[in-house]
């Protein structure tokens, strides 16, 4: 018994010190946290000089806040991965609601401009924000 506890603590006192440590996060996640953040993505600004990540704060585009949730109720019988790849690379297939007067800010290029491994990143980190 006192083996099981001395294990249990063990394992608890390693993944506090992994979480503080930042270890354990997925790396696809922080590789598309830290593209999202970049203020200049090629040509285009970044997805952070547009997009906030507050809930209700609106920079230029919508907040992108719990994003990995809604997206999923966005479109009947698409997923929320679906539904943020397919408004990635096309910034017009779905319009936010109070945001049709925007229709064209959005860079349309992503797709040329991010590499597939890129996209995979940024869709994980979005998928993330729930």
């Amino acid at each position: 018994m006192k083996k099981l506890y001395i294990s249990i603590v063990l394992i608890a006192a390693l993944s506090l010190l992994l979480a503080a440590c930042g270890g354990g996060g997925d790396p696809k996640v922080q590789a598309g946290k830290d593209l999202f953040n970049q203020s200049t993505i090629g040509a285009n600004a970044g997805c952070v000089t547009c997009h906030s990540l507050d809930k209700d704060v609106v920079i230029v585009g919508p907040s992108f806040y719990g994003v990995g949730t809604s997206a999923a109720n966005m479109v009947p019988g698409m997923s929320a991965e679906q539904y943020i790849r397919q408004s990635i690379e096309d910034p017009n297939a779905f319009i936010t609601p109070g945001f049709e007067d925007k229709k064209d800010v959005m860079p349309k290029d992503w797709k040329t401009v991010l590499t597939p491994e890129q996209e995979d990143d940024l869709v994980a980190f979005l998928l993330s924000l729930k």
